[in-house]
């Protein structure tokens, strides 16, 4: 890579504002790794810009009402129940 975009203060001022402390070594690593994350995102520039359908189709069903359990057939294999309820273990 040729000369960093991110300098030492910049790293600096983010972890000032991280509230972390960095010695001169680990400021100049950051800053590298910094500069390459960057580079990451100077290479999405280059990808070209894909035409994309905006028109939204509701591909729902329309809700049907439909005969279902009785509270007590629902009920009948739970290990255990309370009230008219599943009852399920306890959580601390």
């Amino acid at each position: 890579m040729s000369e960093s975009s991110v300098d030492g203060e910049a790293v600096k001022h983010v972890a000032e504002l991280a509230r972390i402390e960095l010695d001169d070594e680990d400021v100049a690593e950051f800053a590298e790794q910094f500069d390459e994350i960057l580079s990451y995102f100077d290479a999405l520039d280059e990808v070209p810009a894909v035409d994309s359908e905006t028109e939204l189709v509701n591909v729902m069903r329309p809700d049907e009402v439909e005969s279902s359990l009785s509270q007590e057939e629902a009920l009948a294999n739970a290990e255990e129940t309370e009230d008219g309820y599943f009852k399920g273990p306890t959580v601390s």
